[in-house]
Parts: C-alpha cells; sequence; structure tokens
C-alpha cells in the first residue's frame, strides 16, 4: 500500500471517528435531560404507618431512629428509602427531633421518595422549636408551615385499656348512667397525705377533679416542693413566674400558693379548650399559644411524652368539666377538634 493510500484511509478512519463522536455527544444532553424526569416520576411515596399498638417507650423511639438510618445510608442493611421513611415517621409522631429532621430532609432532597417542601416544612419546624440546630437553618428557609400538622406529627392515639366494669349501684341509688361512672383514679402512692387533704378540699373550689390535679403534680415535680426545673418552673405545680405572675401568686415557693396557681391555671385550660383533657395537659407543659399553632398536641418528644403518662395516671380519660365564664373558647377549638376526629 502507499503512502498515499494509506493517508487516505487513515485520514477517513478519523472523520468517521469525529462524526460518530459528535453524534453521540449531540444525543448526550437529550438523554440527560430526559432520565432524571423519568426518575423523579418514579420516586415513590412512603405510607404513613398504622397507629402502635400497645405503649411505646423512648427507647422504641431511639430503636426507630437507629433503624431508619441503617436503611437509609444502607448500612447493615439494604438501602431502602420507603422503609427509612416510614420509620422517620414513626419515631416523628412521638417527637423525635432528629427524626423530624431526617425525614423532612429526604423530602426536600428526594432522597429516593418523592419531594414534598409542604411536609417537610412542617417536621422541620417540630424540629427546630425542640433546638435542632440545622432544622433551625432549615425553617428560617422555608419559611412558616402553610395547613394543618400532616400525619407524621399528629399524635398518636393514646393507648386504651379494657373499659372497667360498672359499679354496682348503691342501695337506694338510681341505676343507669351513675352505675356505668368509672371509680375515679387512685391516688399516686408516693402522694403525702396532707397534700391529698388539701388538694381534695381545695379541688373543688376551681371546679376541678382532684385526680387530676394530683396526676399533674406527680408528672411536674413527683410531689417535691422544693422543684426546680432549667426553665425556671418550681414548685410542687412547677409553675414559671410568668404563670404565678398571671394567676397571682405571689410566692412561688409557698406549697399552698403554688398549688393554687396550678389549678388556676388548669381550670383556665380546661375552660379554653372546653374540657379536652388531652390538650390542656399538653398547654400546661408546652403552653395553650404552642397548642394553637400546632393545631393540636404540639409535636415535641417531651410534650407527647407528659401527656401520655398523665392521661395513663388517670385512666384515660379524656373529658372533664369546665367552666365556661372563665375565658372564651380557643379560636382553633372547633378546628382542633375537627381534625383529632379526622381519620388517620
Amino acid at each position: 500500500m502507499s503512502t498515499a493510500t494509506a493517508f487516505a484511509r487513515t485520514t477517513r478512519l478519523v472523520l468517521a471517528a469525529t462524526v460518530w463522536t459528535v453524534l453521540a455527544w449531540a444525543a448526550v444532553p437529550h438523554a440527560a435531560a430526559q432520565i432524571p424526569s423519568l426518575t423523579l416520576e418514579s420516586l415513590p411515596r412512603p405510607s404513613t404507618p398504622p397507629p402502635e399498638k400497645g405503649p411505646v417507650v423512648p427507647a422504641q423511639v431511639e430503636r426507630w431512629l437507629k433503624e431508619a438510618r441503617a436503611h437509609e445510608h444502607g448500612d447493615g442493611y439494604p438501602r431502602d428509602p420507603v422503609r427509612a421513611a416510614e420509620l422517620y415517621c414513626r419515631a416523628a409522631r412521638y417527637g423525635d427531633a432528629e427524626a423530624q429532621y431526617s425525614l423532612a430532609w429526604m423530602l426536600t432532597n428526594e432522597r429516593g421518595i418523592e419531594r414534598n417542601d409542604a411536609t417537610a416544612a412542617h417536621l422541620f419546624a417540630a424540629a427546630a422549636e425542640q433546638g435542632h440546630p440545622q432544622a433551625q437553618a432549615m425553617a428560617q428557609r422555608m419559611g412558616d408551615p402553610q395547613g394543618d400538622q400532616p400525619p407524621c406529627l399528629r399524635i398518636p392515639e393514646p393507648e386504651q385499656p379494657p373499659p372497667a366494669p360498672p359499679r354496682p349501684a348503691r342501695p337506694g341509688t338510681a341505676t343507669g348512667a351513675t352505675a356505668r361512672l368509672l371509680p375515679p383514679p387512685p391516688v399516686p402512692p408516693n402522694a403525702p397525705p396532707q397534700i391529698v387533704n388539701f388538694v381534695q378540699l381545695v379541688a373543688p373550689e376551681y371546679n376541678l377533679e382532684p385526680w387530676l390535679v394530683l396526676a399533674v403534680m406527680a408528672a411536674e415535680s413527683n410531689f417535691n416542693a422544693h422543684a426546680l426545673s432549667p426553665k425556671n418552673a418550681a414548685g410542687l405545680m412547677q409553675l414559671i413566674p410568668e404563670t404565678a405572675a398571671r394567676f397571682g401568686v405571689r410566692r412561688i415557693t409557698d406549697p399552698t400558693q403554688n398549688i393554687r396557681g396550678g389549678m388556676a391555671y388548669l381550670r383556665w385550660l380546661l375552660a379554653y379548650f372546653e374540657g379536652d383533657i388531652t390538650l390542656a395537659l399538653a398547654a400546661y407543659n408546652a403552653g395553650e399559644g404552642a397548642v394553637d399553632r400546632w393545631r393540636g398536641v404540639p409535636p415535641y418528644a417531651e410534650t407527647r411524652h407528659y401527656v401520655r403518662k398523665i392521661l395513663g395516671l388517670i385512666g384515660y380519660r379524656t373529658t372533664h368539666r369546665f367552666d365556661p365564664a372563665v375565658v372564651g373558647p380557643s379560636p382553633l377549638a372547633q378546628r382542633i377538634r375537627e381534625q383529632l376526629k379526622a381519620p388517620r
């Protein structure tokens, strides 16, 4: 083969390769534009896990969080974003800030699940209000969440014990509704007798059942008159100075004034939430403003544990008499009730 022929053949091969490269290169942007679109359209939306059966303790929530991380990152488990999101959701419902943040991050970054900025904004806000620094930064960027709480932030239904048998009617009394009334919950075993006697004597003045006051006191201070929290809540009913002043308590460390101040606040909260014990307890712990803002029990771990603990102490009673003359109802009371009754 002559030099000229070889040169011509090499030139044809180079030109053919160049044309092929150009054509292939021209096709790449089109393919790249199509692949993400197809991928995003096929991303799954995790379903909301059903309510848990039986009591849930903080250790169980921590296990859900640990397992969710493993599924998200493929650490010891096959990588499964949907399973991770569902486990984060379970922990988020019980107020775990890390789970709330992690699920929100998956939703905003499409980490194997469908994007949902509206739900993510609620989750970031919930974690931010519990002091999660990364969530605080994200919540500031996303702004105030809109609409009702998403399912992964709604408080789980309280564990319901088997219905108690009706009390037999006393001789000479009518049967029916009176006979079906449940007996009062037992007095907390470590409640000092003098405190029990005082509460039983004074609670009716505030239109309160003594068992509710004693249960709140047990959860707040464990009947320690000298208890002081990191948030500066003091005494048997753990009043903060602002609440003490609001209800006329001059000496917050005085047990009598402290108990009366706590009773006055409970009476006010029950009127504000129209006898809803769950919402009143949540507000006693987190403030009525937080309950209004979240349209229900705030998604804070401390508050949800607090509410579950006291509901257990009082036999899961959820309603209490109230005096509408004390204060008008919450402007969101009707909406809160509708949300709590909505299908989960």
